[in-house]
């Protein structure tokens, strides 16, 4: 990793992106501490501490907190984040399949996927309109919204003000994102979505520290002798050993599935070219295991919570009972008909990693490309054999893919129903922040790569 940063910071085009990305990675943080104006903050702070609520409306709270990056805490600018534009793009691409004109819109080459963006754009302003008036309607209802300094001031004007701010920070973290794919380095909407996971994590360390580590120092401090476990010293080891543990298995398990790849055998056909003959060259096409990355986990995850965020808002922050079937804290524990939930989050991981690779990997046009430039996989035939043979390939590594970041998924929710230490974050955070790396550690190697081969073909 450090060899890969040294060589593209010495590249001067690539350390301009680099440079470009860090500085929009700085934008994104400040606006996250630009509170809306006439929005009372102590009451937001007071809501989103971890002790301030349990079950599935903790779950809401901190999958907003770590998606916005604590954004939502400080009802800053930035409080919706990129989650209406992940929302809108989920909506988009089922959509794609359920209407054929915008499936043919889609297929429509550059000028196709520029229109559906453009659409996926309106469609996320639309959902930020919709989620920001829910959420400042439910906070007036429930009393939250207005400081005592400002009464005077009408609900409506501060709910408009309200929306206004939001939904323009949604579109301009959308903005951001498009930017940093274009100028920057990697896919813009995972780093912004990275960076306010990362952001977060000094005070989810904070948070256990608190739960587990507190009651014990306590405990010694005070001198008084306790029998309570979760007081002793064997119960903060162990869950210190597990939390550790599993953050490493997690760790692991994800860089191996980011890494794996599944190498197709290329044969290229000779060619007579004057007195020479060319060609005749073995290649191999690379099939990425988890083809999809970290999409089908981000999809999933905004899927079953979009809901939640929304009853949870609109009824002023008390979630209802249904909503305990769709967050994780319900999950694998008595009462267990909760744990239907799971089996749906699992589903959509699986769903989530197919669909995302039909539209990103089209084995037909990699069948034609290969024809085009007279190469064949030894033993099957050019044409419709090659498409069908690499979409049984396509369709049995997807499923290994999908598989393993099921695994990643359940490791933290199972863990922490079976021993009850929770992690504060789960499968999903770590997903996201490793993948998100190694895929543009991964750009940054193939830009690398691209720039010392121009320079070569330049001197020769």
């Amino acid at each position: 990793m450090l060899e890969t940063l040294r060589k593209a910071i010495k590249i001067k085009e690539i350390r301009k992106r680099l440079y470009y990305t860090f500085f929009m990675m700085v934008v994104v943080r400040l606006g996250c501490q630009i509170a809306i104006p006439f929005l009372n903050g102590d009451i937001f702070n007071q809501i989103f501490k971890p002790q301030s609520a349990t079950g599935a409306t903790k779950d809401v709270l901190n999958f907003f907190n770590m998606f916005t990056g604590g954004s939502m805490e400080k009802m800053s600018i930035f409080a919706l984040n990129i989650t209406p534009y992940i929302t809108s793009s989920i909506i988009m691409q089922l959509l794609t399949i359920a209407i054929p004109k915008l499936d043919e819109i889609q297929k429509d080459g550059e000028e196709g996927r520029k229109k559906i963006a453009e659409i996926t754009r309106y469609l996320t302003v639309g959902l930020a309109i919709i989620e920001s008036t829910a959420m400042l309607i439910g906070f007036n209802n429930s009393g939250y919204l207005i400081p005592d300094g400002f009464k005077a001031i009408p609900a409506w004007g501060v709910i408009v003000l309200g929306v206004l701010a939001m939904t323009a920070g949604s579109a301009v973290l959308m903005w951001i994102g498009e930017q940093i794919t274009e100028k920057g380095i990697g896919n813009g909407i995972s780093i912004v979505l990275t960076i306010n996971i990362i952001q977060g994590m000094p005070a989810t360390i904070g948070n256990l520290y608190t739960q587990y580590w507190s009651p014990y120092i306590k405990a010694v401090q005070s001198g008084k002798k306790t029998t309570a476990f979760n007081e002793s010293i064997g119960f903060v080891l162990l869950a210190t050993a597990i939390i550790t543990a599993v953050i490493i298995l997690l760790v692991s398990l994800v860089v191996i599935l980011q890494g794996a790849t599944r190498k197709i055998g290329v044969q290229m056909s000779q060619k007579v070219q004057g007195r020479r003959q060319v060609g005749g060259q073995q290649s191999s096409i690379p099939l990425r295991v988890n083809t999809a990355g970290v999409i089908p986990v981000i999809f999933a995850s905004s899927l079953m919570q979009f809901p939640v965020v929304i009853a949870t808002f609109l009824s002023g922050g008390k979630t209802p009972e249904w909503s305990n079937y769709l967050t994780q804290s319900s999950w694998l524990k008595a009462p267990w008909h909760y744990s239907i939930g799971f089996i749906v989050y699992l589903l959509l991981i699986i769903f989530f990693a197919y669909f995302y690779t039909s539209i990103t990997f089209n084995p037909r046009e990699v069948a034609k490309n290969l024809n085009d430039r007279g190469g064949f996989i030894p033993g099957i035939r050019s044409g419709k054999p090659t498409v069908e043979y690499l979409t049984h390939i396509l369709n049995y590594i997807i499923l290994i893919g999908a598989i393993g970041l099921c695994i990643v998924s359940i490791i933290p929710i199972a863990g922490g129903s079976i021993s009850g230490v929770q992690l504060g974050f789960g499968g999903t955070s770590i997903i996201i922040i490793v993948g998100v790396i190694l895929e543009t550690l991964e750009t940054l190697k193939s830009m690398v790569s691209e720039h010392n081969y121009s320079t070569v073909r330049g001197i020769f």
